[in-house]
């Protein structure tokens, strides 16, 4: 039987907290199922350039991942008219408007889930509830959000 290869968008949060000590063991964990075939690794140019900014250390966590495990989600006006959506439905105010194109991301590129430590505007359940009706008013499906922690695989 063939191991399922998960598609994950991670946010900057999940490399970021390969080097905190409260976030390390979880945001490894899903790491590690990444660079082992486990997962494969949704991005998009939110975290590309979020990345720009982050610690030496976080963005060469980054660039060791190798290229077959990653998958680069364009950004589109598909996506951009979802993020400001959310905006408009009142999920995030528009100053969180980044956080909302993570969500767009991997909600247009039917990612499997969305991985991330913000429990301010993603992975926080009224939030989660607002994504999910806009996606479903938009025609798209639910969107499984959730932090490192709450993703685990079968072996």
């Amino acid at each position: 039987m063939t191991r399922p290869s998960w598609r994950l968008y991670l946010d900057t949060s999940v490399f970021g907290g390969c080097l905190d000590a409260e976030f390390a063991e979880d945001s490894r964990r899903v790491i590690d199922a990444v660079m082992s075939g486990k997962a494969r690794l949704l991005f998009s140019e939110v975290v590309e350039a979020e990345l720009l900014g982050a610690p030496d250390a976080v963005r060469l966590l980054f660039a060791e991942l190798p290229d077959e495990a990653r998958e680069r989600i364009a950004f589109s006006p598909e996506v951009e008219a979802l993020a400001r959506e959310y905006v408009a439905r009142g999920v995030v105010p528009e100053a969180w408007l980044e956080d909302c194109r993570h969500v767009a991301s991997a909600t247009v590129a039917r990612a499997d889930a969305i991985v991330s430590w913000n429990f301010r505007h993603i992975v926080k359940l009224d939030k989660i509830k607002g994504y999910n009706q806009v996606n479903l008013l938009n025609g798209y499906g639910l969107l499984t959000i959730v932090s490192p922690k709450e993703v685990s695989f079968d072996e």
